[in-house]
């Protein structure tokens, strides 16, 4: 998988990357990338509408999210090989 110290992805038929990667770990992230969108709607309306309690908990759900995005592709990277998600 890796010539001289770099790292390169294999190709499958169709040309699409592939990469190491579990279904959990894939579903952290899209889910996760989806959620954000959602959150930071939501911090911008309580902050529009004057409500700091609706922006605070989107803030802080916005970021437990990304620390749960951070470690699924943590875990990624770590996996030298494994299922192909």
């Amino acid at each position: 998988m890796h010539d001289n110290g770099k790292w390169h992805e294999d190709r499958d038929a169709r040309g699409h990357a592939m990469v190491p990667a579990t279904p959990r770990d894939v579903m952290h992230i899209r889910v996760g990338s989806f959620l954000l969108v959602f959150l930071f709607a939501f911090t911008v309306l309580g902050i529009i509408a004057r409500a700091p309690v609706m922006a605070g908990i989107a803030v802080a759900a916005a970021v437990v999210t990304i620390i749960d995005i951070a470690l699924a592709v943590r875990r990624q990277k770590r996996r030298g090989d494994g299922e192909a998600g």
